[in-house]
């Protein structure tokens, strides 16, 4: 019994030792906190909507909810479509933090978003006016001032140099909270999320609820290395998604505005897309990487520097671009007029190109619009189940193409993901490029593929141009 008992005190005072050595081994944000946690300001906005085109929603009282159900809720139109209704004023709240001691803050560009008053609550519960000195919606950025001096700011760190695990804070106000600090570690970096083409988000699983946003995130030496922006949530919560700006890339954006009140962003006039396994073999490429060329705007830089549909992009001033979304970041991250090199991979060999980079005006969006042209005669199906045409002088001049095949029929169990009324432009075999002009050339090229082989099609559906990668093919048709 004496020695069960022994035993026991000693594997008790074993465990204990650990989960002491453990909590030392956590990190102890305090110092971080009472240093940068001034450098913090609760931001509210004010905004004249019509009450009728504000959302209601059945017991639903909270501010900070309805603002959620506000902004992700399609408005509807008032009673007489628009005509005079009461006007109310819609009060929002958000984060932000003081980067320059004469008064410039950084914030979402959401969170001051159509707001005719904007309030800037200081720890010290100070509250002042600002004025929005430019946003940029496409980084979700926006800088603000405020009439004010001696103001403390934040330290700013590296993003590149974060590390996935590591810990990070972020301080702010959720759900109106002022002055909230939560803590995480690094989930990811580089994440592209929907519709976000220019920055490359830092995943983090700190907790971040609405009134978080435009708030900082820190690392452990008290630097700020993000701006909080957005979250994945199903319920409008925090669900251990979170995404953050990376520092440098809100640097150079409030640079920018500070300078010229917008932000310049570089472009070639390229449609793109991602290389994938199947494609990169089609391709000969080693392996899965760079930015596919769908098609080149006529007149654009891509253009007048030689760059060709069916091109894969690999590098862009030194830059890998190692997946598509790598792409539209590096060159909207290079000033206009900029003369730049990219490497491209054509017909199994990489080749060097210079341009000089033109400015973004609008986004441009590729989309698939209905197939047009007339069905011409058909013919039978091929080996990978399809059935193509030969193109009269009209189809081609109203499609701007000099040659190509029209699909005109396409099998149930075909693995072509075509349509009718597809144009195909070049089959892609092994890195070998051959433009399609008959039908007897096309089949006959199928015919003498090996089993299991995989090939790319070139295809023309409408106004856009993409690739179609087709593996495993057996039989002969």
């Amino acid at each position: 019994m004496k020695v069960m008992q022994t035993l026991g005190a000693v594997w008790l005072s074993l465990l204990c030792s650990t989960v002491l050595a453990q909590a030392r081994d956590l990190p102890d944000f305090t110092r971080l906190v009472e240093e940068q946690g001034g450098a913090v300001v609760n931001i509210s906005t004010t905004q004249a909507v019509r009450r009728a085109a504000v959302p209601q929603v059945p017991g639903v009282e909270d501010e900070e909810m309805l603002e959620f159900f506000r902004r992700f809720i399609p408005r509807q139109p008032g009673p007489g479509q628009g005509g005079p209704t009461p006007r109310s004023e819609s009060r929002s709240l958000g984060s932000g933090f003081i980067i320059s001691a004469d008064g410039y803050i950084l914030t979402n560009a959401h969170v001051v978003e159509g707001a005719d008053e904007i309030n800037v609550k200081l720890t010290d519960k100070r509250e002042l006016k600002a004025k929005v000195i430019g946003a940029d919606r496409r980084t979700d950025i926006a800088l603000i001032k405020v009439d004010a001096t001696g103001l403390p700011a934040v330290r700013f760190g590296d993003a590149a140099k974060l590390k996935v695990g590591e810990w990070v804070l972020a301080i702010g106000s959720p759900f109106g909270f002022e002055n909230t600090v939560t803590a995480g570690i690094v989930s990811a970096k580089g994440r592209s999320l929907p519709q976000e083409n220019f920055v490359p988000f830092i995943q983090t699983d700190v907790a971040i609820n609405p009134g978080n946003s435009g708030g900082p995130l820190f690392n452990l030496r008290g630097e700020v290395v993000g701006i909080n922006s957005q979250i994945y949530s199903r319920t409008g919560g925090f669900m251990g998604l979170s995404f953050a700006i990376p520092a440098d890339v809100a640097l150079d954006v409030q640079k920018q505005l500070k300078e010229k009140g917008r932000v310049a962003r570089g472009r070639i006039g390229v449609v793109i897309q991602e290389v994938t396994r199947d494609l990169a073999t089609s391709f000969g490429l080693d392996r899965p990487r760079g930015a596919l060329v769908n098609s080149v705007e006529k007149g654009s830089p891509a253009d007048r520097a030689g760059v060709e549909a069916t091109d894969i992009i690999l590098s862009f001033d030194g830059k890998a671009v190692e997946g598509s979304s790598d792409l539209p970041r590096i060159v909207g991250g290079t000033r206009p007029s900029t003369q730049s090199t990219l490497e491209v991979w054509r017909k199994g060999k990489i080749r060097s190109l210079t341009l000089t980079v033109g400015e973004l005006q609008e986004d441009r969006v590729a989309s698939a619009e209905k197939p047009r042209g007339d069905k011409p005669a058909a013919t039978p199906a091929n080996r990978i189940g399809i059935v193509v045409a030969e193109m009269s002088a009209e189809q081609k001049k109203e499609m701007r193409v000099s040659g190509g095949l029209v699909v005109t029929d396409v099998r149930p169990d075909s693995k072509a993901d075509v349509r009718k009324g597809d144009v195909l432009l070049t089959l892609v075999h092994r890195g070998q490029h051959t433009e399609l002009k008959t039908v007897e050339q096309f089949n006959r090229i199928l015919a003498g593929l090996e089993n299991n082989a995989v090939i790319t099609l070139q295809v023309r559906r409408g106004e856009t141009t993409s690739f179609v990668t087709i593996s495993g093919l057996t039989g002969k048709g």
